[in-house]
């Protein structure tokens, strides 16, 4: 692993400082819906943790034997005790934790990091066989951010204003095949059924029309949820 100078490294801190170490409740619902039909247990890494409000949520779901958080963000004191911290730099690989996960839940953060292809090959050896990702991003392929692109000539969620956070748009073709090739099966594709108007984001497709639109054009945020081989 090549050393990483300390302006890089100082670079990267300031941008997840800059995206608040948070996501919205949407995207928190939506991976619990997936937890739930899948009926995923076992020890659960939370990637990406930034200030741990998703690692809260995966405590008080009391199903999985243990919880593990990691980011390049300290850890919260409140969670100290109750999780796994594993003090990391996402860009670089996360070293001695091969095969230790039957989860590994990364939200909103691909889109931050420098190379996906890097972080899902990750995501796959220190999953064990038959383990789930879970890896949620902005929806680019919603009538927001395409209308975004047209009219701006970038997509909703990769403005100057989510800049140096955001880094890495993704279609849903780039994600099945970064998840192919990284030897995942193919990925289900899911979505939060939450989507801000184009130039109205805090009004909602789904409030306007009684939760009537949803899916794909509809949603500002997308999950990938694919399988290790056994």
């Amino acid at each position: 692993m090549n050393q990483v100078s300390p302006t890089i490294l100082r670079d990267r801190q300031a941008a997840a400082e800059s995206s608040g170490g948070i996501s919205s409740d949407p995207i928190y619902t939506a991976i619990q819906r997936v937890i739930t039909d899948r009926d995923l247990h076992g020890k659960v890494l939370d990637y990406g943790a930034g200030v741990g409000h998703l690692a809260r949520r995966l405590l008080s779901l009391d199903r999985f034997d243990q919880i593990a958080a990691a980011d390049i963000l300290p850890a919260p004191e409140d969670l100290a005790s109750k999780v796994e911290w594993i003090a990391q730099d996402l860009n670089e690989p996360i070293l001695n934790h091969d095969n230790q996960f039957e989860v590994v839940i990364a939200a909103e953060i691909i889109e931050h990091l420098e190379n996906p292809r890097a972080m899902v090959r990750d995501l796959y050896r220190i999953l064990r066989p038959g383990g789930t990702a879970i890896v949620t991003t902005p929806n680019n392929e919603s009538w927001r951010s395409i209308g975004a692109l047209l009219v701006r000539g970038h997509f909703v969620a990769f403005g100057d204003t989510c800049y140096p956070a955001h880094i890495v748009a993704l279609l849903r073709k780039d994600i099945d095949r970064i998840f192919r090739e990284a030897k995942f099966h193919s990925p289900e594709f899911r979505f939060t059924d939450d989507g801000g108007l184009p130039g109205m984001p805090a009004m909602t497709w789904q409030a306007i029309t009684f939760g009537f639109l949803r899916g794909l054009r509809f949603s500002d945020n997308l999950l990938a949820i694919a399988t290790k081989a056994r």
